[in-house]
């Protein structure tokens, strides 16, 4: 059976996945006034931290189309796996849904079979999905039952959370009032959030970095039994140090099948900011 796992430009490929895996990135869109960024291979995070720091207004982001989606079913495979940013943050997972339905509609003939998951996620939540998929591909699971145990560990088992440094992508995003984001960012408020089913909430706060990830740490593994067979993800933005002391805070007080990092992409880069971690297991 020839795979192939296609992710949009939220889901960062750890690079010995695709190394051993036919995967496809799509590219969302970036536009920080006047310039356009095209989230793939070429981006420069350094660069782009830059132009958003300087930015007085809110870089706005777009979606992939039906059409570059749909160039990533094409070619000689028998399954396609695609995840895509929370379908209640972006309309990235409409447009796959979309280039799916018109995909098939052309390609009356074909056999391939395609499934889109709804990550409720995002970057490193967005590959755990396309990691368990193909965990079960590997075990030689039918195409039906692969989606089946993936989109249940996707929403009743993965858990996502993260910590900002600044509030100001919230702010200029319409995610928290003016007088709320200028309150916190003066007392050194740091918000814990969680990604709910795709839905972002906030569940503790506290002053400083290191007592707010200390908070994280806390309240993400009093919601889980068991850690042993769930592996550890830790995406960060230009904070590489900050994500290997979240890493360790998790290891010393539970065991984990794995620990991965990733330093994020363009369209994780700017609603996480400068110095943000993201945390999926």
């Amino acid at each position: 059976m020839k795979i192939r796992y296609v992710g949009d430009s939220c889901c960062e490929f750890p690079e010995d996945f695709k190394k051993e895996h036919d995967c496809v990135n799509i590219p969302l869109t970036i536009m920080v006034g006047d310039d356009v960024i095209i989230d793939d291979a070429s981006f420069d995070q350094a660069d782009f931290l830059k132009k958003v720091a300087a930015y007085p207004k809110c870089p706005k982001s777009s979606c992939p189309s039906p059409e570059q989606y749909m160039k990533s079913f094409e070619g000689d495979v028998d399954m396609v796996f695609v995840t895509t940013l929370s379908g209640e943050l972006s309309g990235s997972y409409n447009s796959a849904v979309l280039a799916k339905q018109l995909y098939e509609e052309d390609h009356p003939d074909e056999n391939k079979k395609i499934h889109i998951f709804n990550s409720y996620s995002a970057s490193c939540g967005e590959m755990q999905g396309l990691m368990k998929a193909a965990y079960y591909a590997e075990q030689g699971l039918p195409f039906e039952e692969i989606v089946e145990k993936t989109e249940k560990f996707i929403y009743d088992d993965l858990k996502t959370y993260f910590v900002l440094e600044s509030l100001e992508t919230l702010r200029k995003n319409g995610r928290l009032s003016t007088m709320k984001a200028l309150a916190a960012t003066a007392l050194n408020i740091k918000p814990v959030c969680i990604g709910n089913h795709g839905v972002i909430e906030q569940v503790a706060v506290a002053r400083g970095m290191k007592k707010a990830l200390d908070k994280m740490v806390s309240h993400s593994l009093e919601q889980v039994e068991s850690t042993e067979d769930r592996i550890l993800f830790v995406s960060h933005c230009n904070c590489k140090q900050r994500a290997e002391e979240v890493a360790a805070l998790y290891i010393a007080k539970a065991r984990f099948k794995e620990t991965r990092f990733i330093d994020m992409a363009g369209i994780s880069s700017l609603y996480a900011g400068d110095g943000g971690i993201i945390v999926t297991f």
